[in-house]
């Protein structure tokens, strides 16, 4: 998605407006700004920077967007003007990229347009469900609930990433240190080893000479390594952004050893919680099957909602369109079932949502607890054979003299 500075007539009030715009092209920009009651007087595209450090300090994160919903429902709940509440906001929201953005939503607001319309401008900032639930607080007059409603959707999808993210971080850092290890050893333990060795004249183990030239290759070739290593983190991190490569992630991420059932139940509890958060907003079932599959953030499932979608839409009941699919865990359309004939399904989505984020949270502890020796066991496993390697090679010099 490109950027775009645009300066461009309002045809509602004919006043002249300066702000950006995000598409895929310039004529693409065009015709969002036309779609948007605006005539085109110049365009120019904005060189984006691809320096990292601005690229992270720069960049607008979930809290950034909780806390911006939060503060814009309060001011419209409490009786003031769409317009005013937003350059309230503005004025007190510090990440500055996240400020422009809502200066310019609020320029857009006052030039006529609706708040979901102004949103959909930003659509890397603002998702389907967001737009959606702000849509329909416009329509119901109800657009203070509807942001809290979506303040509230971020944070339990937050918490729920956040524990997940933790699950992984103490295997992470135990690997680092694993590494660490195996580095230390090869570039300062190994070449005393060998030293020794030479000096006497005698012939290294095999193991020992493996670990020799292991670190002969890295202390004399580490630039070859490091250059390695980025050409193929950035063809691996561009082949994820494919389609074959989206889906190879999403099918490892379901099926990965411990894990696969931990990123289950995520995206079972992310499909019900954010389901019955469109349901309750007055969102039709067909378009919230289809904002819910785009949330989901998995291939895989969201393919099956989809097609669960298609069978609703054909007259089946949605608890058994659901039933069928592979990646739809079976309390999903049990609990859908009651809700169907107890006639509210929204409430029995958000408690299949929140069974299932119970079940992520005690999982995710007893995964923490659990790995915990495993990756001892590993480190001292890996740590003692460096070890042997090593010192074995010497007590036999010691027998020899």
């Amino acid at each position: 998605m490109k950027k775009f500075t645009y300066e461009a007539r309002d045809q509602s009030t004919n006043k002249i407006t300066k702000s950006e715009i995000q598409a895929d092209s310039e004529s693409s920009a065009v015709k969002l700004l036309v779609g948007q009651g605006f005539t085109p007087l110049n365009i120019k595209e904005i060189e984006d920077s691809n320096n990292i450090i601005t690229q992270l300090t720069n960049r607008i994160t979930t809290k950034d967007r909780i806390v911006f919903t939060r503060q814009l429902a309060t001011l419209i709940g409490a009786g003031l003007p769409l317009s005013q509440s937003l350059s309230t906001v503005a004025e007190q929201t510090q990440n500055k990229k996240l400020q422009s953005v809502i200066e310019d939503i609020t320029v857009s607001v006052e030039g006529g347009k609706t708040l979901s319309s102004s949103f959909s401008k930003y659509p890397d900032i603002f998702d389907a469900v967001f737009l959606a639930l702000i849509e329909a607080g416009e329509l119901s007059g109800t657009l203070d609930d509807a942001l809290k409603r979506i303040a509230n959707q971020q944070e339990k999808d937050a918490a729920m990433m956040s524990k997940i993210k933790g699950a992984l971080t103490y295997p992470i850092i135990v690997l680092l240190v694993i590494f660490g290890v195996l580095a230390f050893m090869l570039f300062t333990v190994v070449p005393q080893v060998e030293k020794l060795y030479h000096d006497l004249k005698k012939v290294l183990p095999f193991i020992t000479q493996i670990m020799v030239d292991m670190a002969n290759f890295f202390m004399n070739f580490w630039w070859l390594v490091v250059i390695v290593m980025i050409v193929l983190s950035y063809f691996f991190v561009q082949y994820l952004k494919t389609n074959s490569g989206r889906r190879m992630s999403d099918v490892l991420k379901l099926n990965i050893p411990i894990f696969g059932i931990m990123f289950r139940k995520l995206y079972m509890a992310r499909f019900m919680r954010t389901g019955q958060t469109l349901l309750s907003t007055g969102v039709s079932m067909l378009d919230m099957l289809k904002i819910s599959g785009e949330s989901v953030n998995n291939v895989l499932v969201k393919e099956s909602i989809l097609r669960a979608a298609e069978k609703v839409k054909g007259g089946k009941a949605l608890s058994t369109s659901l039933q069928s699919e592979d990646y739809i865990l079976l309390l999903v359309p049990q609990m859908i079932k009651i809700g169907e004939q107890s006639g509210r399904i929204d409430e029995m989505m958000s408690k299949a949502a929140s069974v299932y984020e119970d079940e992520l949270d005690e999982q995710v502890r007893t995964i923490s607890t659990a790995i915990e020796p495993i990756l001892m066991v590993v480190l001292a496993v890996v740590a003692g054979g460096m070890v042997a390697a090593i010192l074995l090679p010497i007590y036999s010099l010691i027998n020899v003299m």
